[in-house]
């Protein structure tokens, strides 16, 4: 008799438990229906239909992708300047995040003032950085001209201008993404685990500053490294459109015109949301494609 009353008190806490716990998960579940699942599902569907935004979708199945795909290069050029973006906007970020992440673990005064300043560019919004960079870089008025005529060049470039110097300030702009000072954050935390009694037996033998680097911090922050670098290439897709859109607005000519800008072209000039939903259901599987391959090597390794 006593067993079955334990029995049914343990399985009413258990039904209590489970239930406080759906109750505190069901807010991020509704969020995650209403904002995630739900739109692309509806992109899904309107990536099968033709749609001006007037009237009702008409279903036409696959037409929209083999429209894409037979659009004279355009979907090609657009993918190849997403994966020339994606290269430098993930490497630029990582490398810089972790060299002010490394600064950050020097034992110096002020130590939490220069953490800050690094941070500032995280909470700016990337529409207020990429006008400052757009006036700097002003061919006529941008104190980087002034600066290189005072220097000595006689004819600095015409940054935003030129399809090769464009990824010059791209460059500069991933820079100051708040990508760079939140992977400043993890570095610096990913750094601090590192044993230092693994500093001290390499030393021992005999290994400089960057065998160290190499064999001891790199091996250490592994995980986190991995951790920045595919969340940085998944913003790098997705948050493309609001960095290069205030700062190059897909040009010169079509040389930053990423998926992004691309989807917003059809959507809201266009107004072709098929073509626009069957662009963002093919960044969909391209970021899900990349991080599984990025997880896969990265266990290889």
């Amino acid at each position: 008799m006593s067993i079955s009353k334990k029995t049914a008190k343990s399985s009413g806490k258990m039904r209590s438990d489970a239930g406080a716990a759906w109750g505190f998960l069901s807010p991020w579940i509704i969020g995650f229906l209403i904002f995630s699942a739900f739109p692309l599902a509806f992109s899904f569907y309107l990536s099968l239909t033709k749609w001006n935004l007037m009237g009702d979708p008409q279903f036409v199945g696959l037409q929209n992708y083999k429209d894409m795909l037979s659009s004279n290069g355009e979907l090609g050029q657009t993918l190849l300047a997403t994966a020339i973006f994606t290269v430098i906007n993930v490497s630029v970020s990582i490398l810089f995040s972790l060299l002010l992440a490394i600064l950050l673990n020097f034992k110096v005064r002020f130590r939490g003032l220069f953490q800050f300043f690094y941070y500032v560019p995280t909470i700016m919004p990337s529409v207020v950085m990429a006008g400052c960079l757009v006036l700097m870089f002003n061919p006529q008025l941008g104190i980087i001209n002034y600066v290189l005529k005072s220097m000595g060049v006689q004819n600095p470039p015409n940054w935003s201008g030129s399809q090769t110097f464009v990824w010059v300030l791209v460059a500069v702009a991933s820079v100051f993404t708040f990508q760079t000072g939140q992977q400043m954050l993890v570095f610096s935390a990913a750094l601090k685990d590192v044993p230092q009694e693994l500093y001290e037996a390499a030393a021992l033998d005999g290994a400089g500053a960057w065998k160290r680097f190499v064999n001891v911090t790199i091996p250490g922050i592994a995980p986190m490294m991995l951790f920045n670098v595919v969340s940085c290439t998944v913003n790098s897709f997705n948050s493309a459109f609001s960095l290069l859109y205030p700062l190059t607005g897909g040009g010169p000519g079509n040389a930053t015109k990423v998926i992004g800008l691309l989807i917003y072209d059809k959507a809201f000039k266009s107004f072709n949301m098929g073509q626009a939903s069957a662009l963002a259901v093919i960044l969909f599987i391209i970021v899900g494609v990349i991080s599984a391959l990025q997880f896969k090597l990265m266990d290889r390794q």
